[in-house]
Order: C-alpha cells, then sequence, then structure tokens
C-alpha cells in the first residue's frame, strides 16, 4: 500500500503536494497490520514531510512510544517513507524479483476498470500489487491514467462521497482482505 502526497489534486483540482498528517500515518499502518499488507509506504517529495513522517516513525517504534505501545509500534513498523513513487516500485521490484502491479483508488466516477472481486481474484495468483491512496482531493489524473488499474470506487447511498483517505483505506482492504467465512454467531436461527 502507499499513501501518496504527490502528485494529488486539491479541491480545484490543481496538481499539489499535500502535507503528512499524524492519523493518517497511525491508522492506515493499523489497517495495513490488520489485513497483511507487506509494507506502508507514505510517498512525499518534501524533505520537512519526510522528516516530519521519520519523526513520528521513531518516537513509536524505537522511542518511548514503543514501550507505551507496543501494538502501535508493531504497525508503524511496516511504514516506510520514500521520495516518490518510482522510489517505491523499485523498492517492490527489489524485494519481490518483479514489476508490481499499480492498482491506485479514486473517489471520482469514470476510472472504473477494476472491481474488488477481480482485484481479490488478482491477488491470489501471488503476483505484487501496489494499492495506491490519495491525500487532499485524490490522485491526479496522471498516476490514475498511469496505473494498471482503477479500482472501483467506494460508493453509498447519498451523492455525498469525500471519506477521509484512512476511512477509505481500512474500508478497501476490509473488502479485499476481510474474511468472509461465516461465523456460528451470525448462522444461528433466530
Amino acid at each position: 500500500m502507499a499513501l501518496v502526497h504527490y502528485p494529488v489534486i486539491n479541491k480545484n483540482g490543481s496538481v499539489i503536494a499535500s502535507a503528512v498528517t499524524n492519523l493518517d500515518l497511525h491508522d492506515i499502518a493499523r489497517a495495513s497490520k490488520t489485513f497483511s499488507a507487506k509494507a506502508f509506504y507514505v510517498v512525499t517529495p518534501l524533505d520537512d514531510q519526510r522528516a516530519l513522517a521519520s519523526r513520528i516513525l521513531r518516537y513509536w517504534v524505537k522511542g518511548a512510544g514503543a514501550a507505551y505501545n507496543p501494538k502501535r509500534c508493531e504497525a508503524l513498523d511496516l511504514t516506510v517513507v520514500k521520495p516518490s513513487l518510482d522510489a517505491v516500485v523499485e523498492d517492490i521490484r527489489h524485494a519481490c524479483n518483479a514489476e508490481p502491479c499499480l492498482v491506485a483508488t479514486c473517489a471520482r466516477n469514470g476510472y472504473r476498470n477494476l472491481t474488488f472481486e477481480g482485484f481479490r481474484e488478482r491477488l491470489l495468483k501471488g503476483h505484487p500489487h501496489l494499492l495506491l491512496f490519495g491525500t487532499a482531493w485524490g490522485l491526479s489524473d496522471e498516476l490514475l491514467t498511469g496505473s494498471d488499474f482503477v479500482l472501483d470506487p467506494i460508493a453509498g447511498y447519498s451523492g455525498y462521497n469525500h471519506l477521509s483517505v484512512r476511512s477509505a483505506a481500512a474500508i478497501v482492504l476490509d473488502r479485499l482482505m476481510g474474511n468472509r467465512e461465516p461465523s456460528d454467531r451470525y448462522s444461528r436461527s433466530c
């Protein structure tokens, strides 16, 4: 998984670099660990934002936070900060000896070309995939069109569709990797 801070768009559609947020790091790392992601990448070209993310991670993985909350340490230990998506792809290529398939997420319609079911089937084949989440108002059009696939948007029952990226990441991971085995607790007759 990768949380992309550039290239993303703002509310006016301009390409920007967005700021790293503490909540995104914590919550997406915890969701990544829960659903067995191999790594959680934070992508930002901004030196000060990479330094901020690294300082947060050091505190929770090697500093006082690690002793205070070992579960959070375990989740945040999956997090890798990189300056670009190319650097992430190279890291995966080196670790897996294969080119990862890029699967972008987007709340906007018009890019829909991979269903959750289709993505689950692809994951079962064992080839590395990199799931991209955008900050701000989402991934840039260039990044969306340059990805191998764009996952179907999460759709609710209202016309409103602007989830926080950490909520979207948790929903997407549950739909892709959640345990769908029936439980005795839910299969009993009333």
